[in-house]
């Protein structure tokens, strides 16, 4: 049996399934794009390559490997994208929420059906369908669970917007001893403007430490909160630009050891000056799909 355990994003990682960019099948049309970021890079021609891309994951694959970390991948599935594992499930502390996805991409739970095959079934949950709740929103940080959503009138209208108030209610219902922080993120059909998931805008790195994007939040009141509640000399505030390339979605192995792409000079450098070791990474090709380190990896335990 597989004893899950994730309280926040730092601890020591032990187990994780890995996404996998085998088999991905052929570009996508503009019509098939699911966010801005895909959609520009179809159109330009620019659109990353399958070979390209399994070397990243193989990359981040072998970091796991030299950290001694349990590393599941997807089965894999003909001509489907599965890289994004963090999408269709998470874990709060000893249980694996089922995450309720685009429908078209209900495949990949199967793909990694074997995996939840080996935890105890009553701690394997699925929000009801009208709850909206995907990993990329969901930050752990010990008692808080940080949650991103989209709180416009128009939410339905926007391919973008994950997570809804229900998929927050049901969150709360289910992890009363936690608290619940929900942050209303900024959604756009310009990939620079738009913060698709929570970790594409904010992550708790180190114990104490964020990566913070103030434009990503539409409440300004809320991006001050985190500010306040990490302390601004431990918040990496990083630019439109950094935040295009997904300078927040690094992942932690523990405390003091990030993998993060070898092109964030800026932060790779503040990373290192904090003391932290840095695992760098090629990541770029799989960038061009709007998720980066943190999206294609969930973790199953953590110290």
């Amino acid at each position: 049996m597989l004893k899950l355990n994730v309280k926040n994003e730092t601890s020591r990682l032990r187990a994780v399934i890995l996404g996998t960019a085998k088999s991905i099948g052929p570009k996508p049309t503009a019509e098939e794009a699911y966010d801005p970021k895909s959609l520009e890079h179809i159109l330009a021609g620019t659109y990353p390559e399958e070979e390209d891309m399994v070397k990243e994951m193989e990359a981040v694959a072998a970091v796991f490997k030299k950290y001694d970390v349990k590393v599941y991948r997807p089965e894999i599935i003909e001509d489907y994208n599965q890289i994004f594992s963090r999408d269709i499930a998470f874990t709060i502390d000893d249980v694996l929420v089922k995450a309720n996805i685009l429908p078209e991409r209900e495949k990949e739970l199967d793909a990694i059906q074997y995996v939840i095959d080996q935890i105890d079934p009553k701690k394997v949950i699925r929000p009801p369908e009208e709850a909206h709740i995907e990993g990329g929103d969901v930050m752990l940080y010990n008692d808080y669970i940080f949650i991103g959503t989209y709180r416009g009138a128009d939410y339905s209208d926007w391919l973008t917007a994950r997570t809804n108030q229900a998929g927050i209610d049901y969150i709360k219902e289910q992890f009363t001893h936690k608290k619940i922080k929900a942050f209303d993120l900024n959604k756009s059909k310009n990939a620079k403007e738009n913060a698709l998931h929570l970790d594409c805008c904010f992550q708790p790195v180190g114990k104490d430490k964020c990566i913070i994007h103030k434009e990503g939040f539409r409440d300004i009141s809320e991006y001050e909160w985190l500010v306040n509640f990490f302390g601004k000399e431990n918040c990496f505030v990083i630019t439109k630009d950094e935040m295009y390339h997904m300078n927040s979605n690094v992942f932690s192995i523990a405390e003091d050891v990030v993998i993060s792409e070898q092109n964030f000079t800026r932060l790779n450098a503040w990373f290192r000056e904090n003391g932290f070791t840095v695992e760098e990474v090629p990541y770029a090709e799989i960038a061009k799909q709007e998720g980066l380190l943190r999206c294609s990896t969930m973790p199953l335990i953590r110290d």
